[in-house]
């Protein structure tokens, strides 16, 4: 588990490498994302619920994944220059966020016929299926419903 302190740090020793002092970091209350480049505002955030389960290897690459974006625009996306900078600066590649989320913290749980959870953080509206059941089909099987509750 990284050390928020630590994280806020390593942020803004990165920040002042490799960007200017127009450019910020902060946590943010993201759930099912690791990292956010916001342009606009010039601020690069992490989700705090990701930063406090993941060990600090994790969290860095993410920080680097962040930073090479800030440094290349919004334009560049996951492209080649995005790709040259950021192995550049330090990032080994791949993807940092893999699927885990802040499943705890999510008020929506749901089960298929098969046991598998699934998680919502807003009511579910549509009636859902599992994929997990149902590898390869790209659309509702009625077979594999999940029936949502409200956490407690």
């Amino acid at each position: 588990m990284a050390d928020l302190t630590k994280v806020r740090v390593w942020a803004d020793a990165l920040i002042r490498l490799h960007l200017n002092d127009t450019w910020s970091f902060a946590f943010d209350n993201a759930k099912t994302r690791a990292g956010l480049t916001n342009y606009t505002k010039r601020t690069i955030t992490v989700s705090r619920y990701l930063a406090s389960k993941w060990d600090d290897d994790d969290i860095h690459q993410t920080l680097l994944h962040e930073v090479a974006h800030a440094m290349v625009g919004p334009k560049a996306g996951h492209g080649p220059e995005w790709r040259r900078v950021a192995r550049d600066i330090g990032y080994i590649g791949g993807r940092t966020h893999r699927g885990e989320i802040a499943s705890e913290t999510a008020k929506w749980i749901g089960v298929c016929p098969r046991w598998h959870e699934h998680f919502r953080f807003r009511k579910p509206t549509r009636i859902a299926s599992c994929m997990h059941c149902a590898p390869g089909s790209r659309g509702f099987n009625p077979r594999y419903v999940i029936r949502w509750r409200a956490r407690r």
